[in-house]
């Protein structure tokens, strides 16, 4: 797999689209803190490190289990995500030109040297970095 945020982000669009009650994908480092955040700031429900076990091969390794949210059942509060920043064409910006999704209706989530923050915790810190999604 060459881009496992994008693969992240489509498995969550997906889920959403389809209201799935949760999503189940492969454990890294950047993927649970882009699910911590999304957490954080109300787009899901709620983020669960699931352990794999030794006996499985297919559940050998730990995932991450996100649990969705929806306003009356069906409709998701995730309206559009979308990865900005890919592999082939980084996006970088610097502090005085962080996104303002939908108006600050939306959220982008940056890598700075600070680590992973949204564009609003960006702008409070004065850094810049790479915009590596995006979310309505």
């Amino acid at each position: 797999m060459t881009d496992p945020i994008a693969d992240m982000l489509t498995r969550i669009r997906n889920a959403s689209m389809v209201s799935k009650s949760e999503v189940l994908l492969p454990l890294s480092k950047m993927k649970l803190e882009i699910a911590k955040i999304l957490e954080r700031e109300g787009w899901v429900k709620k983020i669960e490190v699931v352990k794999g076990t030794k006996g499985l091969k297919s559940q050998a390794f730990d995932s991450l289990r996100l649990v969705l949210k929806y306003r009356d059942g069906r409709t998701s509060f995730i309206g559009s995500i979308k990865r900005i920043s890919k592999p082939g064409l980084r996006i970088y910006v610097g502090k005085d030109d962080i996104p303002r999704v939908l108006n600050n209706f939306g959220m982008a989530i940056l890598s700075t040297p600070k680590g992973l923050m949204t564009d609003k915790e960006a702008r409070i810190a004065r850094v810049g970095g790479e915009v590596i999604c995006e979310i309505y």
